[in-house]
């Protein structure tokens, strides 16, 4: 980046770009693509995953039995203020969640304002108040048995779940939560891109919206 593109991004306010969808829908993918044809250092990504609700104070069990899928698992007005300081300039330290314990670390995560800010999760097209401070709302889609399958070698992978415990939380919340609250904010939406990141096409035409914008 040259020196003129810093004091340029500086001054101008950031493009906050909202990237919804299911579980397993292929969210992290579109995210990447736009990292990736932007540039990482104009770029700055927070996940909703990371303002789950600290229930650090419940015993593990009770933890593991929570509704995660429902808008009330986030913490939704610290995400807010963490948006707006982020348009106005100004950084902000980010939770930490460790998915193996249901809590948040005690480190946080630095986040810089940039050119772009991506904001990303399964519930930020429902609240209204995120809605508010989105320039660009995309909602990505794609097939249920599709979705359950990319969660599933995730949270296996990724977050020391096992297949059953999986299975288990996808039948009672996941699935019914993605049907009365993340399937119905598809109509806030400004993009909706079926397939998820395997829809070129579609991405290609998200990147290139986001690059005119910001230069």
């Amino acid at each position: 980046m040259t020196a003129a593109t810093e004091m340029s991004d500086a001054v101008r306010q950031p493009l906050v770009v909202g990237i919804a969808g299911g579980s397993g829908s292929g969210k992290t993918t579109v995210v990447a693509e736009i990292v990736r044809a932007i540039g990482a250092d104009r770029v700055t990504v927070l996940h909703q995953d990371s303002y789950y609700r600290d229930n650090s104070h419940l015993p593990p069990e009770e933890r593991a039995r929570l509704n995660y899928d429902h808008p009330d698992a986030f913490d939704t007005p610290l995400l807010v203020r963490h948006l707006e300081a982020l348009r106005r300039g100004e950084a902000v330290e980010c939770p930490v969640y460790d998915f193996t314990t249901h809590s948040r670390r005690p480190e946080t995560e630095h986040k810089p304002a940039r050119a772009v800010i991506v904001v990303e999760g399964i519930l930020i097209l429902y609240e209204p108040e995120l809605r508010r401070l989105m320039d660009i709302r995309i909602f990505v889609d794609a097939d249920a048995d599709v979705r359950l399958i990319r969660r599933l070698q995730r949270d296996v992978a990724e977050r020391g779940r096992t297949v059953e415990s999986v299975i288990r939380q996808y039948v009672a919340t996941v699935r019914p939560m993605h049907l009365e609250f993340v399937q119905p904010s598809m109509r806030y939406a400004d993009v909706i891109i079926p397939e998820g990141g395997y829809n070129r096409v579609a991405v290609e035409m998200v990147v290139a919206r986001i690059k005119a914008a910001v230069g």
